[in-house]
């Protein structure tokens, strides 16, 4: 009698476990059907995730970059910089909005236009490389993020940082 009651005791709470769980990912599933309905909105940070820029909410549209989206800038000496200007387009039907533009290290710097780029209207955006302690190939990815679709889109700066003989012999 004491096995039988074990047993139904059991199964009541392994059914009021599935039970829960079932009305849970319901939730989570109508919970996410109405955000997709509302358009593209900016998720919140949790301590978990890293802060990372919201992309502006709203109507998507797009960037092309006029002379391509990567920029060789050759052979450099330590300690210089090299600055290239990034031309893109708004190839889309509503403004282009730049939230953020961020770099892969510290020793790139990208600035950006902060004001609505109107549809068929060109921006820049400014990237300098800074080669002070770096050597060799070099090849710098900056993230651009905007009301596009992806919301991020990339541009690169890539050459050599040659090695000061002056400095080589000093170490």
């Amino acid at each position: 009698m004491l096995q039988a009651i074990q047993k139904a005791s059991m199964i009541l709470l392994l059914s009021a476990t599935v039970f829960a769980c079932q009305n849970n990912d319901k939730k989570i599933r109508e919970e996410a059907q109405a955000a997709v309905s509302e358009g593209v909105q900016p998720i919140e940070a949790t301590a978990e995730q890293p802060q990372s820029p919201q992309v502006p909410s709203g109507p998507v549209t797009s960037i092309e970059f006029l002379g391509g989206d990567r920029h060789n800038f050759g052979k450099i000496k330590s300690d210089a910089k090299a600055r290239h200007v990034f031309k893109f387009r708004n190839t889309g039907k509503e403004p282009l909005i730049i939230a953020d533009a961020k770099a892969s290290c510290g020793c790139t710097t990208p600035s950006w236009p902060k004001e609505p780029i109107a549809p068929g209207k060109v921006g820049e955006l400014v990237v300098v490389f800074d080669s002070a302690g770096k050597f060799g190939g070099q090849s710098k990815r900056v993230t651009i993020v905007a009301n596009t679709n992806p919301p991020e889109t990339y541009c690169y700066m890539e050459g050599e940082v040659e090695e000061d003989p002056a400095a080589a012999k000093q170490q």
